[in-house]
């Protein structure tokens, strides 16, 4: 099936003339209609949109004027990215009707190689989640136990590629949000640099962590996906023009003489399961000749209260300007201006929302400002010089994603604090505006993936992406039994 090839696969299969983009775009639209009622990783599916990018890919190979060599290959957009004319959501009722009129330059970039759309995939309320269970448009599942939570908030993009419904796809991380479902999934995700890749057109949670990246089923694709999407965006003055070095063709996998550093931090809590799978999958890697260096991040304990300070504050103000005024959902039948602003946020966020807006809004308040916001502003700074001193003795930082495999759908959606405390292993490279990378190593005795994070240094992408080619060699594909 074409469905089980790789994006660099069909690239190759379109360039030979073996394959038009037709059938591959018309094989996605018909697993994901047998298949997505099931795992609803899809909030949006434009099938006639697909067909016709379909078409004029294959009309400009015909004469000889394709875009790239990726012109054809299909790909899902995490639906918190602008997609001009084509219905962008961010998972909320209060959004639930907004079609953007213009692109997000990511967006723009992967239709001026000529990837096909085939839609806008499910996620947590405007990123504010580890689960995928806070979307206005329902649960999105895990293609490898149903009864199980994808991770969040890119859930729909990690199950998308896992499910075989896209073969690669966009997120967004604020605090994990690719590498976190990544891991559940049993695919690779990785969140570049914070600058790497323009910002404009995401639709903002906090401004200061999120970043958009790639989700796919190897390293090499995620590795073209990346190199597509960065560089420098005048239209986000916090992108930056950095050489892309990291194309698969330069990824030889060879780690001979890497220096790893282990956290001990990062190994506390952790399932047995996990971390064993973690260490004998390091073991390996030092029999590569990669040596091993244990390190301490000594700030990780701070890493939450930190984040979810700084992480509300900055929603609060990004999420002040759904009013029901200019755009997005009304409330109906009201009148007073002061009414409408309230029954429209009340009845346009969910639970979750509200909840961050709430916390951010008194994080910001009038004698609270120097006590919580400055305060967490002052921890973050320690946070980066924490992996600054790390990353002058080595090269990559390896760890868990999380501290379990994916957990069951419903067990910690009312326990908001537990939720938060999850993501403790992946919010630091968030802060401290690090690539970091999930790379699946195998599953555990209950058949769900376990992923490795891989962190580097700003900018030191292809130092992350090395290291996980090497992963990847060690261990065999994982595939959802769906």
């Amino acid at each position: 099936m074409l469905v089980e090839k790789s994006a660099g696969e069909l690239a190759e299969l379109l360039s030979g003339g073996e394959i038009s983009a037709a059938e591959i775009a018309r094989e996605y639209l018909d697993r994901i209609e047998s298949l997505n009622p099931a795992i609803n990783a899809y909030i949006t599916v434009d099938g006639e949109r697909a067909l016709k990018e379909a078409a004029e890919s294959d009309d400009r190979r015909r004469k000889g004027m394709t875009l790239s060599a990726w012109d054809g290959v299909p790909v899902a957009i995490k639906d918190n990215i602008c997609t001009k004319g084509l219905r962008t959501t961010c998972g909320s009722g209060i959004l639930r009707d907004f079609i953007p009129p213009y692109d997000a330059t990511v967006y723009r970039k992967l239709r001026g190689h000529g990837f096909v759309t085939l839609g806008k995939t499910n996620m947590d309320e405007f990123a504010m989640g580890s689960t995928t269970e806070t979307s206005f448009f329902g649960v999105t599942r895990n293609p490898h136990n149903t009864g199980h939570v994808p991770g969040g908030s890119s859930g729909g993009s990690a199950a998308a590629v896992a499910a075989m419904l896209a073969p690669v796809a966009l997120g967004s991380d604020t605090g994990g949000s690719i590498r976190q479902p990544a891991s559940f999934c049993g695919v690779a995700g990785i969140k570049p640099t914070y600058g790497r890749v323009s910002r404009y057109g995401l639709v903002a949670f906090a401004s200061s962590l999120d970043q958009i990246g790639a989700f796919a089923r190897t390293v090499d694709d995620a590795a073209l996906l990346l190199g597509v999407i960065s560089g420098g965006d005048p239209a986000d003055a916090t992108s930056i023009e950095r050489p892309v070095d990291f194309a698969p063709q330069g990824l030889n996998g060879d780690i001979n003489g890497m220096v790893i550093g282990l956290p001990d931090e990062y190994f506390r809590g952790v399932a047995p399961g996990v971390k064993d799978a973690i260490m004998s999958k390091v073991k390996q890697l030092e029999s590569l000749g990669a040596k091993l260096e244990p390190i301490s991040l000594q700030y990780t304990e701070y890493a939450i209260p930190i984040y979810y300070l700084i992480a509300t504050a900055e929603a609060s103000s990004n999420l002040a300007r759904y009013d029901g005024i200019r755009y997005g959902y009304r409330s109906p039948g009201v009148s007073a201006l002061s009414e409408l602003y309230r029954k429209t946020r009340n009845e346009g966020f969910g639970k979750e929302v509200k909840r961050r807006i709430i916390l951010g809004t008194y994080a910001l308040s009038s004698g609270y400002y120097d006590a919580y916001y400055l305060k967490a502003l002052k921890g973050r700074t320690l946070v980066i010089q924490d992996f600054q001193k790390a990353f002058s003795r080595v090269d990559c930082i390896l760890s868990p994603v999380t501290t379990t495999t994916a957990f069951a759908l419903g067990e910690k959606v009312d326990d908001p604090l537990e939720m938060y405390v999850s993501d403790i292993l992946t919010i630091s490279a968030n802060l401290a505006a690090i690539p970091g990378m999930s790379v699946p190593i195998g599953l555990d005795d209950s058949g769900l993936p376990i992923g490795l994070q891989v962190m580097a240094g700003h900018f030191e992408e292809k130092k992350i992406l090395n290291c996980a080619k090497a992963i990847e060699r060690l261990t065999e594909p994982i595939r959802p039994p769906c």
